[in-house]
């Protein structure tokens, strides 16, 4: 087998619901104030008793079930997060061992909001390369964690989740070529940094840099692919705010696909936000399997990394 493929994909969300009228209570901001600006209406967050491998390990399990895998079927155990508090063990051996996968090898990756991208096509690569049979790659953060809660820039942003996927072996390209890089001479512009560790940006220069500099990348990616844009059944962008969203979806000229929005009721979850994205397209029936649909990450360390993939 020389190509590899996405077999099934699982989501999780705590199950407090913070709105935005709850925000308005807590900071100076109003529902019409978020919602113009942002798109946001509610997010997800996580209690002091749910840590970032519980969520990571009920999104995991829901996509080994969906896969009809049982965990010894998995080789490898990728994380993608910029939330873990601890250096070891690592998240993806956390969550390893929460699911009872054996002797897996258990890596993070820390790409922040891009982490899902870069970790899919590190599973790929691996796959093709015959040095795992089945990876588990998953996106999980709890952002609120690493929030100042009094700063209304950055604290109606953002929410917490996970995503994951389950990739294996197949005669057929599944998962396109990755295009990724990144501009690491303006990392300053998106920061998770300090004791204790507080999420801040540059917000006009992501806006910027994401609306302008973005879109001709993405378009590479389905190059990459075989494809045009107007090829794409399903366009899920890292869900970082409806306002790059969408003129970098319109930029991208996909103009037959279903563009993820799930940033309205998610907020930005940073990795969580792809495959979180993607596992509920996939659940509600918006795209159908074989469709080719882009999962296009960027974000801290203005880092960025894309693929076309066929739905599970």
């Amino acid at each position: 087998m020389n190509g590899s493929r996405i077999a099934a994909v699982g989501h999780y969300q705590p199950a407090k619901v913070l709105t935005n009228e709850d925000l308005a209570g807590m900071v100076d901001t109003s529902d019409e104030w978020i919602r113009s600006r942002v798109g946001i209406r509610t997010r997800h967050i996580a209690g002091p008793d749910e840590p970032v491998d519980e969520l990571a390990g009920h999104a995991a399990a829901k996509a080994l079930a969906a896969a009809g895998l049982a965990p010894g079927d998995i080789d490898l155990v990728l994380v993608a997060t910029s939330t873990a508090v601890d250096r070891s063990p690592n998240m993806a051996a956390r969550v390893a061992a929460r699911l009872g996968i054996p002797s897996p090898a258990a890596m993070d990756v820390n790409v922040v909001c891009a982490g899902f991208t870069h970790a899919l096509a590190t599973a790929d690569h691996a796959v093709r390369a015959g040095a795992s049979a089945r990876a588990l790659v998953i996106g999980a953060d709890k952002m609120s964690e690493v929030t100042d809660w009094s700063d209304r820039t950055t604290c109606v942003l953002v929410g917490d989740g996970a995503g994951a996927a389950v990739v294996e072996a197949t005669d057929d390209a599944g998962i396109g070529p990755v295009l990724w890089g990144s501009v690491p001479e303006m990392g300053h512009a998106v920061r998770i940094e300090g004791t204790p560790a507080r999420f801040a940006q540059e917000g006009q220069s992501v806006y910027r840099w994401a609306t302008t500099q973005l879109p001709p990348i993405a378009r590479r990616a389905c190059e990459r692919a075989g494809l045009a844009p107007e090829d794409l059944a399903g366009v899920v962008l890292h869900q970082a705010n409806l306002r790059i969203i969408e003129p970098l979806a319109e930029k991208l000229g996909a103009v037959n696909a279903v563009v993820a929005r799930d940033v309205s009721e998610s907020g930005n979850t940073s990795a969580a936000s792809i495959p979180l994205a993607f596992s509920k397209l996939v659940e509600q029936g918006a795209i159908s399997t074989g469709d080719p649909v882009l999962l296009f990450g960027f974000g801290g360390n203005l880092s960025y990394a894309g693929q076309v993939v066929r739905c599970p």
